[in-house]
């Protein structure tokens, strides 16, 4: 059985392979850049809540903890709103997805 910390790990540290660069980090979102290439896995990792804007067309499948695989069918241009999750993905079309995924920071108490 896997430990509870495999599964919460920031994704530029599990999937260093698909999440590319860190575009903007600041007190209120990080914003990521990530390209799946063909048969690509990111390994588990969470997210805060966050939203997804496809850059390609693609194909992932999904798998959230402790739930079935979901296939996603993406077009360029698609915009997802997806609560906070820990997950892992893989890429199972034949062209390289390219996305960019903005994580919602919470809000600073004051």
């Amino acid at each position: 059985m896997l430990s509870t910390n495999v599964y919460a790990q920031d994704p530029v540290k599990a999937a260093q392979n698909v999440y590319k660069k860190v575009l903007l980090d600041n007190d209120q979102v990080r914003v990521l850049q990530v390209e799946f290439a063909p048969g690509e896995i990111a390994a588990w990792h969470q997210h805060p809540n966050h939203v997804i804007y496809a850059l390609t067309d693609g194909k992932l499948e999904i798998t959230d903890k402790g739930k079935p695989a979901n296939v996603l069918d993406i077009k360029a241009g698609d915009t997802m709103y997806l609560p906070a999750v820990t997950h892992m993905a893989k890429n199972i079309g034949t062209t390289t997805v390219k996305l960019v995924v903005t994580e919602l920071k919470p809000a600073m108490k004051k």
